[in-house]
């Protein structure tokens, strides 16, 4: 069989629920050579930790992937039955999610061939093309790999968030073996010194196995765990700090290297501030075990890399936004005793994505804000990105696909979304990033990690509410951030739409809410719902559900009652109000409006995923051998892409 190619244009291939895209590296070509140089070494290092993510998401995708490929690469030429476009087509889902598992909604793909199939193809194959251990055979691979792929109820969920059920035994995520939730929490509670305010993030790099009913730690580092990885994205690293912008931001390539080395996490720490400390250079990074939304219990984080360079013209809102930290702060809605008293290192800049890689890739982030400890936002401050060639290519995306016209009734409404929503947009992601993100505090004794399972979705929920009440204050307007007053009704309907009804098109029938950022919109959009009092309804017109606002300043109002609860709630560690709000409001689905929400979306034929496709940078060099420019090649398709990484970073 022949796959698709795709197209070279911003629209790429599209398969199971997955449409891919391309960014475009725009003023790329108006960097200096050692400016390319720095984003070229860095997007190494940023590519060279793809199978560590792969790893992390479930201990058999890695091998899985690797004998995918292999049958893929022998066979395509000369297989086109539909059991091999079957295994083609989750070869894809595999790259896409980093593995066998949904990368949102973390159930396991099903397969549409059969063990009979793969048998075959499998003896049919070269064994030394194969990922076989020393003196395994093929019969073995089966043996180990058939039930993970084949059993449905076999390590079915990458990560389980069902309240009452142990989150790290019905876990697949590849953070904890043999261990149970509860010797897990013992384990590092037992490291938290309630004296110390300024613990490093426990756990953050390790995962936790049980040796002679002991349990220990198996380190990320260059000698550790994924060792080999590691020491390549190191190599990378000290070849960036040869071209590095600025003296700081030398110093932080090497505390981030010297973290590798030793898996210290209080130099992970130091490397935090002193990267919030560099915001002369053109160029920035991310690049190591950051964010936590993959582990049940929100301790272990995934590898992830970005690269990045200032969009200077839309850098000036985001700049805007942080010089007025302190305004935003002080008259937020929440208690006193909740809010900073001075808001420190707060910097937020607008930034073309120029790479990335890890839990980043295919599928990313359109804003980020880090450090993530809350005794550094809270004594350094933060750094928040707005990645706009992402966002662009998005909107671009968004443009004609017609979402509008089947979920929103009046042209009204339509019009008013068609005007604003792309004004709104940005502004809702630099105010959740830049200012959400990094306000408020938590009190003397409050554990950073005292919400548990629930900490990722109750965050995520303070910082969107940040942004909802806050993009429709005057203060926009007089800071020339938004057009005119009328604005942020965009933002509220859109919102709103969302949370109530729209991102259920991502939602399988049957299934609840899982993912962190979903359980969030849906948690606002229906606390908000319960308590409008009519001034949110969903009305039925020619057996159609539709959203109707009547008074936005009532849903402001609300939205400022939930923010000020939500930060008590953090502010105060209250586990117990987090997890009735999260089970009330983030997790059930309404199946009747759910299959016809289902029914409405499938009639669009487009699809509720998007991912990128990265840019090849290519080095141009001289007949001495050095390099004189940085070449972008745009065209590249998803199998290609894939094949080279799994050839060139395939490491582990």
């Amino acid at each position: 069989m022949t796959l698709p190619q795709g197209n070279h244009g911003r629209s790429g291939e599209r398969f199971a629920d997955v449409q891919l895209l391309r960014y475009q590296l725009k003023g790329f070509a108006d960097l200096t050579l050692r400016q390319k140089l720095y984003v070229y070494y860095l997007s190494e290092a940023a590519l060279s930790g793809r199978d560590i993510t792969t790893d992390q998401f479930g201990r058999y995708n890695l091998r899985i992937r690797k004998m995918l490929e292999a049958l893929y690469v022998a066979y395509a030429g000369r297989c086109d039955d539909e059991e091999f476009q079957a295994l083609t087509l989750y070869l894809k889902r595999v790259w896409f999610s980093n593995g066998i598992y949904h990368h949102y909604g973390c159930e396991k793909f099903v397969p549409d061939f059969s063990e009979n199939y793969l048998k075959a193809l499998l003896n049919d194959i070269d064994p030394a093309l194969l990922p076989l251990r020393e003196g395994e055979s093929v019969d073995d691979l089966c043996a180990e790999l058939f039930p993970v792929i084949f059993k449905p109820d076999l390590l079915s969920k990458r990560v389980n968030k069902a309240d009452g059920e142990d989150l790290v035994a019905t876990s697949a995520c590849n953070y904890y073996e043999g261990v149970t939730q509860a010797e897990v929490e013992e384990f590092y509670g037992a490291m938290k010194n309630d004296g110390d305010d300024c613990q490093p993030s426990y756990g953050l790099n390790s995962k936790v196995v049980k040796e002679n009913g002991v349990l220990k730690e198996l380190q990320w580092t260059a000698d550790g765990m994924y060792g080999a990885a590691i020491r390549r994205i190191v190599f990378w690293l000290e070849k960036a700090k040869t071209v590095a912008e600025n003296q700081q931001q030398e110093k932080v390539l090497n505390l981030l290297i010297t973290y590798y080395k030793t898996g210290d996490l209080r130099i992970f720490d130091e490397y935090s501030i002193e990267w919030l400390k560099e915001t002369e250079g053109q160029i920035d990074f991310i690049n190591g075990f950051i964010e936590v939304y993959g582990d049940p219990l929100g301790l272990k984080a995934s590898w992830e890399a970005l690269v990045e360079y200032k969009d200077l013209e839309a850098t000036r809102r985001t700049q805007i936004i942080s010089q007025n930290a302190q305004w935003f702060e002080v008259h937020s809605p929440v208690d006193e005793r909740f809010k900073k008293k001075k808001v420190t290192g707060v910097t937020a800049s607008a930034v073309c994505a120029a790479m990335l890689g890890g839990d980043e890739y295919p599928s990313t982030a359109i804003g980020i804000n880090l450090p993530n400890a809350d005794w550094i936002r809270a004594v350094h401050g933060s750094k928040s990105v707005t990645i706009s060639n992402i966002t662009d290519a998005y909107h671009e995306n968004a443009a004609k696909n017609g979402m509008r016209e089947e979920f929103i009734a009046d042209e009204e409404t339509r019009q008013m979304i068609a005007r604003y929503d792309a004004v709104c947009d940005h502004l809702h992601t630099d105010l959740h990033e830049c200012l959400g993100h990094g306000s408020g505090q938590l009190l003397p004794g409050v554990s950073p990690d005292a919400l548990k399972a629930h900490n990722s979705t109750i965050e995520e929920a303070r910082a969107d509410l940040f942004a909802l009440y806050y993009i429709a204050d005057p203060k926009l307007v007089e800071l020339g951030l938004l057009p005119d007053a009328e604005a942020y009704r965009a933002s509220y309907y859109t919102y709103l739409l969302n949370g109530l009804m729209t991102q259920l098109v991502r939602i399988k029938p049957g299934h609840q809410l899982e993912e962190a950022h979903m359980r969030n919109r849906a948690l606002i959009a229906h606390w908000v719902y319960d308590h409008a009092r009519g001034a949110v309804v969903l009305e039925q017109e020619n057996g159609k559900t539709y959203l109707k606002i009547h008074d936005y300043r009532a849903v402001r109002a609300l939205f400022a009652a939930l923010l000020a609860e939500i930060q008590r709630i953090k502010s105060e560690g209250d586990y117990d109000a987090a997890r009735r709000l999260v089970e009330q409001y983030g997790v059930s689905v309404d199946s009747r409006l759910h299959a016809e929400i289902l029914e409405r979306y499938q009639q669009l034929d487009i699809s509720p995923y998007k991912g990128f496709l990265n840019p090849w940078l290519k080095p141009v060099a001289d007949a001495q051998g050095n390099i004189t420019d940085i070449e972008i090649d745009y065209s590249e398709t998803f199998v290609e892409q894939m094949l080279r990484y799994s050839r060139d970073y395939g490491f582990l």
